[in-house]
Order: C-alpha cells, then structure tokens, then sequence
C-alpha cells in the first residue's frame, strides 16, 4: 500500500474538523441547520487554508442520506453513505470540480454550464466548485453571469481564489462571500501535535514552533514541512535537525547580534555576521528571526506581564528588552524589515547583511542627558530673548497715536525703510532700550524714525532731547505701510499652470464612462490609473483604442482587467493602447475641474470687501493654499 501524505490523510471531513476558520464554519453551519441555503458561495485566502476542503464538505452536507438512507440537508454528514463517500474519493457524479487555471477560456465554462439543465444523477444537488475563479477570461466571466444569478434550485456554485481582486464585481454581487484567513502559529502548532500524535511521532515543541512559522498560516504547507522533516530527522523532529532542513538561523547568533548592538560594539557584530557566512546561514533569515525576537522585546517592554513562561527564551528576550532602550528597538526593528528588501540589492547578501546591522549603531539615539542639555540651553535661550523683548519693544495704543506722529509715518523714505535687514532692526531695538523703560510708555516719531528715551532725560526742553537723541540714540526704522494689496488678476496670473485641456471629441464620453468605472470601483490600482491617464483616440463598433504617455502603464495585465471592466458594464469591445502625447484625459479634466473650482474659490475671497480693507489699512496677506473650496 503507497504512503498518504499528511496532508491529505489528515484533511478535514466535516466541520467540526476545521481549524482557525470558526467564523465561516459557524455561518455555514447555522445556514445549514436553517436550510437557508444561497445559490452561490465565494471562498477566498491563502493557499492550504481550506477553500477546497470547506467545498468538499459543504457537498457533503447537501447530499448526505445519512447512515440509514434517510437523511437529509445536515451540518454533520455522516460520512459513511454513497454520497459522503464518494465524494472524499472525488468519484461523485453530480460534484464538480473546475481548476480555472487551466480550463480559463469560455469553451470550458460552457461546457460546465451546459450540464446545468440536467437534474442531479444521484443527489440532491448538482455542486459545480471552480476553484481558482480568477484565472477565468472576461469572456468566460461573461458567460456564466446569468447562469450564476438564477440557476436552477438543484444547482449550487461555489467559487474559491487566491486572488478577489482580480474577480469582476459583477461576479462577487452574486455570492455569498466568506474571507479565510491565515492560520496563526499557535493553532497550527496545536494542530500539529495533534498529528504527530496519531502517527506515534516524537517531535520537539521548539520543532514544531519553528514549522509553525515557517507555515506562514497555511496548514497544508505545516503538514507538508512535517512530512520533509520526519523523513529529514528519520521518524523523529527535533530543533536541531528541523532548523537544519528549514535553513533558520540558531537564535543564539541573533540574540549576540542584538546584545552586540545594544552596547554598541560593531567588531562583536562584524564577527558574529562573519561566523553567519561561513555557517552558510542565510541572511534574509538572520534579519527575520532578529524582527521577531525585536518584536517579543517591544511587546515585553511595553507590557512586562506579556511574557510567556512556557517558551524557554522568555528569560534570554526578558534580558535583551532590559538592555536596549524601547526607542532603539523600534528603529532596530524597522531596519531589519526594510533591510531584507535591500538584500537582493548587493553583490554580496552577507556585505548586505552587514551595513543593515552596522545602520543602527551609525543612527543610534543620542543619550537622554546630551539631549536634556540641549533641550535647557535651546530654553534658556528663548526664555532670555523673550525677556528682551518684553523689556523693549514697547508698542503704542492704537488709541493714543497723534497727528504728528502719523505725519512722520508719511513721510519716511521707501528706500530707506526697505534698506535695513531685519537683523538690523533687531539689534538696534535691543541696544537703543533701556532696563528702566516702564511698560506702556510712549516712544517719539522723528521722520519715521523711532528712538527711546529714559525718564530723566525728559525734560521741559523738549524739542532739544528729541534731537540729542536723534543724533545719539540708535534709530529703529519703522515698518512701511501697504498702500493697496494685490489683486485677483495677479494671483490668478502667477498660479496659471503649464498643459492646458484640449478637449477632443472622445474625450466627454470618455471621460463619462471611466467615472462610472471609478464609482462603481470596479477597477482599482494601476487599472484606474491607466483609465484615468489614458485618451479615448477612436472608437469602433467592437475596438476602442487608447493612448498614455507613460509605458509603464501599459501592461497586458491592466490593459485586459480594464477591457473586462468595460465588457462588464454593456462594452463589448477589444482594447488596444499605445503611446504618445495625452491631450485629453479623464485626469486632465478633472483637474482642470478642481482648478475651475479653486479659481473660484479664491477669486471670490480676493474680492471680499472685508479682505480688501484688511489687506489695505492693515497690511494683511493670504496665506497661500489656505483657500479651499467647499464641496457641494
């Protein structure tokens, strides 16, 4: 008798059999005991996360007869009848199974779908399961859409993909959705042990956590890795010799590294990096056990009571979360992940691997006191300035400004005025004040030129004071007054952007047709983009021809999921693109549209009466982008 694989020995044959997908076993089930049966089910996630086997058992449910005989729709098959038997044997005339990526042209789907009229042979229900839906054409989409919205009471879809996005909206509007998701690591591990040990294999937990990981959710490949590392460790799993056939790296390299980097020693991480290479370890590995340990240290110095006892480098990563500060975690953390993207960049990954490490010690934080100092002498600083200014720039009431006070405003010199630098301004207020200046005082006018005067020089001789301090004082320059703000026709003048719209005769209908794909979301990412980008040249009865300026928009892959979106929404048309200059596209109308609308926006704040007097009498100015137009 040949060896069954356990992935396939240990498949689920009911569903109080399924693991990590409770939420689609519980609404499945409820639907099954209610009867409340839809005519089209849609399964989507990951590869190994049990899309095919919750099909397998939902066709069991539908047409189990129960040991007797006499059974009926159930949540629970027997799965000891004809039906229930055959199909787990995948002999069962009236259960379908379609792989789309293989049979992806409309002659297949029609030829499924021509076997819809027949009633079920020895069933209930006729299951008609594709499986990779996303592979289909739009054609064979097309194709199958009404058979899909009303078929026969007899008949059930289910649908099952690793990609949805890929699926036109026409099609996911027709089924019931269910999202699997990826099996977390406990589970699977509890899983495993549960495997092991009706096959009377000795494994090692540290193993099977290891497998567990490396699984990244999907429980076919766990059993599958089990399957290698039982044959790999002949007939038993221990850490060693499964971290040998998984080619991890041994935490005791990524704990050094990290302790290396908390105490800032780089000869320690160079050699350590070194002793990686000639062990033949992998360096995207190296960088993903240390962003899990750097994860468990994060969560343990934001959450002392997180640790976990039973795992036996709890103690190890309780130590290192001591070590390095919460701060250089996390920036230790992020490089890691960006550096396993910057590892297929270099010559060498192990040179790689290097920089990535040595990254942290070139950034590291700066200590907390040189920080703190900086921080007090930055405030003492300020705090100093601020009490300059208090002490001198004193600033007359509006109230009690006189006549000749205004008139020597009048007559300051433009040039002048705009001759001094404002450092210069600053430093002359600073030297020209006195400490006994009492607040509130106010401070004389000589030609638009401001001087400060102490209390005992003021003097019944006043005209003599005012020019002794004229001649000695240092002069502050006062600030010219704005004679008329600018105008809308400037404003509008400077903001006028290069490449206007020049409308073609496509272009409104064009423009019409790719809004209602937008609003519909029925094309997303770089299909929008080529949709939104692209110009409508000529159109034909069945072949529309487009063109962008840019190639990368141009790819097979976007050119037939928009053409497929068009075919959805009535456009039965071929799509052909090609490349140059774009003078009228759905992008370009929009934004001359947005453009239209901020125009307005800010022509009519310009023109506000109350704007105007501010900018006039006051100097005000509008800061720019602050201007937004209201949506309606």
């Amino acid at each position: 008798m040949s060896y069954l694989v356990l992935a396939r020995k240990y498949r689920p044959r009911r569903f109080t059999e399924m693991v990590g997908q409770a939420h689609v076993v519980q609404a499945l089930t409820n639907a099954l005991t209610s009867q409340r049966l839809h005519h089209a089910y849609f399964f989507t996630g990951t590869r190994g996360v049990g899309k095919t086997t919750i099909s397998r058992i939902l066709a069991k449910s539908l047409n189990c007869l129960g040991p007797d005989g006499t059974g009926g729709i159930t949540a629970t098959p027997c799965g000891v009848c004809q039906a229930c038997v055959d199909i787990d044997a995948g002999r069962f005339v009236d259960y379908t199974e379609l792989d789309a990526a293989s049979n992806r042209s409309v002659d297949e789907v029609q030829a499924l779908l021509e076997q819809a009229v027949y009633k079920p042979v020895q069933g209930r229900f006729k299951v008609f399961m594709i499986d990779e839906v996303h592979m289909l054409t739009g054609h064979a989409f097309n194709a199958m859409l009404k058979t899909l919205e009303e078929p026969p009471e007899y008949l059930k879809f289910v649908l099952a993909t690793t990609d949805p996005q890929k699926v036109p909206v026409t099609v996911l509007s027709r089924c019931l959705q269910f999202n699997l998701r990826p099996i977390a690591p406990e589970t699977i591990q509890e899983q495993l042990e549960t495997v092991l040990q009706a096959e009377s294999v000795v494994a090692d937990k540290q193993a099977l956590r290891l497998i567990s990981r490396a699984a990244r959710g999907s429980m076919r490949d766990a059993l599958s890795l089990t399957d290698q590392a039982i044959a790999f460790g002949a007939g038993q799993l221990q850490e060693a010799t499964v971290r040998q056939m998984l080619g991890s790296v041994d935490r005791s390299h990524v704990f050094r590294l990290i302790e290396a980097l908390a105490a800032g020693d780089g000869k320690s991480v160079v050699e350590t990096s070194d002793a990686l290479r000639m062990l033949g370890l992998s360096a995207a590995s190296t960088l993903e056990e240390m962003a899990g340990v750097l994860q468990r240290m994060a969560v343990q110095q934001a959450v002392p009571s997180a640790a976990d006892e039973s795992d036996p480098q709890a103690a190890e990563i309780l130590r290192l979360a001591a070590l390095m500060p919460a701060d250089e975690t996390q920036l230790l953390y992020s490089l890691c992940l960006h550096g396993r993207a910057e590892l297929g960049l270099a010559p060498d990954e192990y040179a790689a691997l290097t920089m990535v490490l040595l990254r942290l010690l070139a950034f590291k934080p700066q200590g907390a006191q040189a920080t703190a100092g900086a921080e007090k002498k930055t405030l003492k600083t300020v705090e100093a300035s601020a009490a300059r200014t208090e002490t001198t720039a004193v600033r007359p009431e509006p109230t009690s400004v006189r006549p000749e006070l205004v008139e020597g405003l009048r007559q300051a010199q433009p040039e002048r005025v705009m001759a001094q630098p404002a450092s210069v301004i600053a430093q002359a207020e600073q030297e020209a004040a006195p400490a006994s200046t009492p607040p509130g005082q106010r401070l004389p006018v000589l030609n638009g030129v401001r001087t400060i005067a102490s209390p005992s020089e003021n003097t019944s001789n006043h005209s003599v004071g005012q020019s002794e301090q004229a001649q000695e004082a240092s002069k502050i320059v006062a600030i010219q007054v704005r004679e008329s703000p600018e105008t809308w026709a400037d404003v509008a003048a400077a903001g006028q952007a290069a490449g206007q719209l020049q409308p073609t005769e496509e272009g409104a209908f064009w423009h019409l047709t790719v809004q209602q794909l937008v609003a519909a979301e029925t094309v997303t990412a770089l299909v929008r983009e080529l949709a939104l980008q692209s110009q409508l040249v000529a159109r034909d009865v069945d072949h529309w021809l487009l063109r962008v300026e840019r190639e990368s928009l141009n790819q097979p892959a976007s050119r037939e999921r928009l053409q497929s979106a068009l075919q959805a929404v009535g456009h039965a048309i071929t799509l052909s693109v090609e490349v140059g200059r774009v003078m009228d596209s759905p992008a370009k109308r929009n934004a001359a549209a947005a453009a239209e609308r901020q125009g307005a926006a800010e022509k009519m704040i310009y023109e506000d009466p109350f704007v105007q007097s501010m900018m006039r009498d006051f100097g005000a100015k509008i800061v720019p982008g602050s201007i937004k137009p209201v949506a309606s």
